[in-house]
């Protein structure tokens, strides 16, 4: 487990907001594992480190992870003053969660939820490049000029993307279908890659994030992840 920073988890535990965490360990009033840490960075490992703070031990909420197949319409953010259904309130779960990374409202598939802020972090820097895969249904025939573009990456505004890998899995006159595998998180990238090449999008599916996939996780459905596969995401970060 990765050592965090330990007004970060003082302040996960709910004892108090970051900056007033802060103060606690400055004061002299925080102990871990028996010792008094009272000068800052300090760093601890949530898992296995004893944190105490004024004689009393935290106590971390456990952490969560599921896999959820977001169905359409439904957004990835907390709070929504629209009020429309969010994701998280498709997973019922004891402790606070939050999606990793985003799918649009229109975008349906894989997402997953968790309270793990750590592996949040990872799993959205850029410097990992966890791949995803998705299946986009177009408009048309899809040129292979437009495919080779997609294959060598995009201008954006934030810049060019990267590399994709990209299959045509179906070629009609009136409607194709395509699987693209990016390494990157950009807002809507995968529509504004298509929109760029002059493909127009009709529906859009994510189908695995990493080594996880669908399955037979219909949609609206959700499942934990098994620690094998929270263990592989954690080693996919490290790598």
């Amino acid at each position: 487990m990765a050592k965090e920073r330990l007004q970060k988890v003082m302040a996960s535990a709910g004892v108090a907001s970051r900056r007033q965490c802060e103060e606690l360990i400055l004061d002299g009033v925080v102990r871990v594992n028996r010792r008094v840490v009272d000068e800052l960075p300090a760093f601890v490992d949530p898992d296995s480190d004893v944190i105490t703070v004024d004689g009393r031990r935290i106590k971390l909420a456990e952490r969560v992870y599921y896999l959820l197949n977001k169905p359409k319409g439904v957004i990835c953010t907390n709070r929504d003053p629209q009020k429309r259904r969010r994701a998280i309130d498709l997973v019922p779960s004891s402790e606070r969660v939050f999606c990793i990374g985003r799918l649009d409202a229109d975008t349906t598939g894989l997402i997953i939820l968790t309270n793990d802020a750590e592996l949040t972090n990872q799993l959205t820097h850029p410097r990992y490049k966890v791949p995803k895969t998705y299946i986009a249904t177009v408009k048309g025939r899809v040129d292979g000029q437009a495919v080779e573009k997609l294959k060598k990456g995009i201008w954006l505004a934030e810049g060019k993307t990267g590399k994709a890998v990209v299959k045509v899995i179906k070629a009609g006159h009136q409607e194709s279908r395509l699987e693209i595998t990016i390494g990157q998180g950009l807002t809507r990238q995968v529509r504004r890659m298509l929109a760029r090449v002059g493909i127009p999008v009709k529906t859009l599916k994510r189908v695995s994030i990493g080594k996880l996939k669908m399955r037979n996780l219909s949609v609206g459905a959700y499942r934990p992840l098994t620690r094998a596969e929270v263990a592989a995401l954690k080693r996919g970060v490290k790598a």
